[in-house]
């Protein structure tokens, strides 16, 4: 009970937590390349874009930081015997994450924020993409501390103590796990802040007809394409990801296609149903594409694809010692993750990546061919619900994604070191129950809070007294203005 309920806590802060993490690093890049190229061709309406987008960053990245704060108080308390264990590998990344990167973009953002019409623009510039770095730099080590608990590398097991102890930071950092990761989700974060700028930008379009056409209709278009060139890539990089972790966490990956049996040519699992047991012994239906799972793992029709069965006993023998140095059986031990969870959060996590791609393929396609271009089509409702839909897909396919990555390692929490009941604090149920009640509320609450403040800030839409140009994006960059309009020259550092 008390081990059910620590993974309940790990899991719902973590998910929620990772909501705000790909919208902070995929806006910050967004809102830089904006105001680039405002910079670059002194058209205000870029300018006004920039301003709208990253008022939203700012809202989001400080709910952002509050969980992020919040999430490290139950390591401590319902994992004390895996912070124990990776304390001293895990000190060197994180280290480096808080001590360089996140004061580097907290130290850049703030400039950012108070340096309009006090730094050069040139300078100006330089501190939003300084953030967009150091955000890159936070994920790049973290996602190296969680590559670690994938596939250990530079460490060894201290005798006396039993933990683990870091011998080169080096190949921490440098692990192909590490890299592969961060190459996937870098991308996959651009792609969400992409979804939601197009998504709130067609709901203005639909809502609001005639409101900022021209300025929703250009982040669109920005939204549209970096969802398009940013999808191809999260998907590339994910499929060469996959042949490697299918190397090294072949349990993972035959669990995410349910293939209990070794097999040659193994085909790949459209839809699978089968009984909600953590090893179904039986399928009620299955559809499947022969031979693709082992081209995807091997790029060999025919290669081989290892089972769960097989890979369950080998398992068994391999760390007989470690379950007999717990008193424990190792003919009972299990060695596999729950696989419909596991088999169901690969699929939702693929579906969602190739859902924005086609819509924004589509949307790219409807802005060229039809009439009128999105403004004709963005107020029919059941597009306005497609967009809206996309705007969400970005943020679930991050979920499913790290519920993927975790269960799938399921049962260790440091693959081959550590299994995840025997990193559980020793707390009473009742203690754990308060703290997992807390952690709710306090997430609720603060979910509530950022989904408020960002509803009102999309809904209000840009301020005009930011530098309305009403400037029609199919004409020359310039200074042209709408008759009666009134641009401003400066905007007060504080307008945020």
């Amino acid at each position: 009970m008390l081990l059910e309920l620590a993974r309940w806590q790990f899991a719902f802060t973590t998910v929620i937590h990772f909501i705000f993490v790909p919208l902070t690093i995929g806006l910050s890049g967004l809102v830089a390349a904006m105001q680039t190229q405002w910079v670059r061709t002194g058209n205000d309406e870029y300018k006004r874009m920039t301003k709208f987008w990253g008022k939203l960053l700012l809202v989001n990245f400080a709910i952002g930081i509050a969980t992020g704060i919040v999430q490290e108080f139950q390591f401590g308390m319902a994992w004390s015997a895996y912070s124990r264990y990776v304390g001293d590998v895990f000190g060197a990344p994180l280290a480096m994450e808080g001590l360089a990167a996140f004061f580097l973009e907290s130290t850049f953002l703030g400039l950012w924020i108070f340096g309009w019409d006090h730094l050069p623009k040139k300078i100006h510039l330089a501190s939003i993409w300084l953030v967009f770095i150091g955000t890159n730099l936070s994920a790049y080590f973290i996602l190296a501390a969680n590559a670690w608990m994938q596939n250990p590398v530079g460490f060894r097991v201290d005798q006396e103590s039993g933990n683990a102890v870091l011998t080169s930071i080096w190949a921490v950092l440098s692990s192909p796990t590490a890299i592969y990761a961060f190459l996937h989700t870098i991308p996959a974060a651009i792609l969400t802040a992409s979804g939601l700028v197009v998504g709130v930008s067609i709901w203005h379009l639909s809502r609001r007809p005639g409101h900022e056409t021209s300025f929703f209709r250009r982040s669109t278009a920005w939204g549209l394409r970096t969802m398009l060139v940013t999808a191809v890539i999260t998907m590339g990089v994910g499929h060469f990801f996959g042949q490697y972790m299918t190397e090294k966490q072949p349990m993972k990956m035959a669990a995410a296609e349910a293939l209990y049996e070794t097999e040659k040519g193994a085909g790949f699992s459209l839809m699978t149903i089968a009984p909600l047991d953590k090893k179904p012994d039986r399928t009620t239906f299955e559809l499947h594409v022969p031979y693709l799972t082992s081209f995807l793992a091997t790029n060999d029709p025919n290669g081989t694809v290892r089972g769960i069965n097989d890979l369950q006993e080998e398992s068994r023998e391999k760390y007989r010692q470690y379950e007999l140095d717990r008193g424990r059986d190792p003919e009972t031990a299990e060695y596999y993750p729950i696989i419909g969870l596991t088999y169901w959060s690969f699929r939702l996590m693929m579906g969602f990546g190739i859902w924005m791609a086609a819509f924004a393929a589509a949307g790219l396609l409807i802005m060229r061919r039809v009439e009128g271009g999105i403004e004709a089509i963005a107020p029919k409702t059941w597009f306005r619900r497609l967009a809206l839909f996309t705007l969400a897909a970005g943020f679930l396919g991050h979920a499913f994604g790290w519920i993927f990555t975790e269960v799938g390692r399921q049962p260790w929490v440091v693959t081959g070191l550590l299994k995840t009941e025997d990193a559980v604090s020793k707390l009473g149920v009742e203690t754990m129950v308060i703290s997992l009640s807390v952690f709710v509320v306090l997430y609720l609450i603060i979910s509530a809070i950022e989904f408020t403040l960002f509803a009102r800030l999309a809904v209000k839409g840009p301020d005009p007294s930011a530098g309305a140009s009403g400037q029609d994006p199919d004409a020359p960059d310039g200074d042209s203005t709408e008759e009666g309009a009134v641009v401003p020259h400066s905007t007060p550092a504080l307008s945020y």
